[in-house]
């Protein structure tokens, strides 16, 4: 079963579900994502150890919408070893001073290992569109240029995965109104995640364009119903399940030649020994 929304065609976010669960319960959704968090890591540990390729895991979605919670999920099945976390807040005026993607691609994961952004180069086609940041004609030349990327870093072996996390607006008030009453969160507290909420709609069409205009089989958009957190869990590990098992075989194959090698150099090194 697919527990995530696969983005095929024109994206209308605001028709989405922020609720679906496919019927499973809590307790069976938990118990699911241990099983496949066994096998992200076994699948995690075979990419490092081949080598041939990297991972990168984009994380999209309106304040709360638990990028943070996610990362904490997946770090439970991650070797933080082998897996890179950036966030990608206001670019600084070095940063401002490049081209919108020079801050991102030295974060690109390098092959063998995991790079998870949050927010990430979407934000150059969504707050800056939403707060005209830049001229429409500037940013509207971005999703190409995000495809051309995204593109080349396919090309040379990045796996990418792209998961928007689909909450509510009710949701949202719910853990925004959390925050002010937990001492734990009050360091999230903030009044601009309230005044965000005054351009939700803009948001939402933002979100739209960049769903459907950068979504390729190189590098696939998923939409995930975010308003359960253990729902939420479920379906993005699953995600990268999937993503990666097509290339275990592959990877596999490559280790047993590469382990034969290493038998081999071993029986050639003690049979020098023995000729000494």
């Amino acid at each position: 079963m697919s527990y995530a929304i696969k983005v095929d065609g024109k994206v209308k976010l605001q028709d989405i579900s922020t609720t679906k669960h496919n019927g499973i319960e809590e307790d069976d959704a938990r118990e699911q994502t241990g099983r496949l968090g066994k096998e992200l890591e076994e699948l995690q540990e075979l990419m490092f150890a081949a080598g041939t390729h990297g991972l990168l895991i984009v994380l999209q979605g309106r304040d709360t919408a638990g990028k943070d919670g996610t990362i904490r999920g997946l770090s439970r099945y991650i070797n933080i070893q082998g897996c890179h976390v950036k966030g990608f807040k206001v670019p600084t005026s070095e940063e401002l001073a490049h081209d919108f993607l020079w801050r991102v691609h030295p974060h690109a994961p390098a092959k063998g290992l995991v790079s998870i952004f949050n927010r990430s180069h979407y934000e150059d086609v969504l707050v800056v569109r939403v707060h005209e940041l830049v001229p429409e004609k500037v940013w509207k030349k971005r999703y190409d240029q995000i495809n051309e990327f995204e593109q080349l870093l396919a090309q040379n072996n990045t796996i990418i995965v792209k998961i928007c996390l689909n909450i509510s607006l009710e949701e949202q008030e719910k853990r925004l109104m959390a925050r002010e009453e937990k001492v734990a969160k009050a360091w999230k507290l903030s009044v601009g995640d309230w005044k965000e909420r005054e351009f939700a709609d803009a948001y939402t069409e933002a979100y739209n364009d960049a769903l459907t205009k950068c979504d390729g089989d190189h590098a696939p958009w998923y939409i995930v119903p975010a308003d359960h957190k253990w729902y939420r869990d479920l379906a993005v590990t699953e995600i990268l399940v999937e993503t990666l098992k097509p290339y275990k075989d592959d990877w596999l194959r490559d280790l047993e030649a590469r382990g034969e090698e290493a038998k081999a150099e071993l029986a050639a090194y003690r049979q020098s020994l023995e000729t000494k």
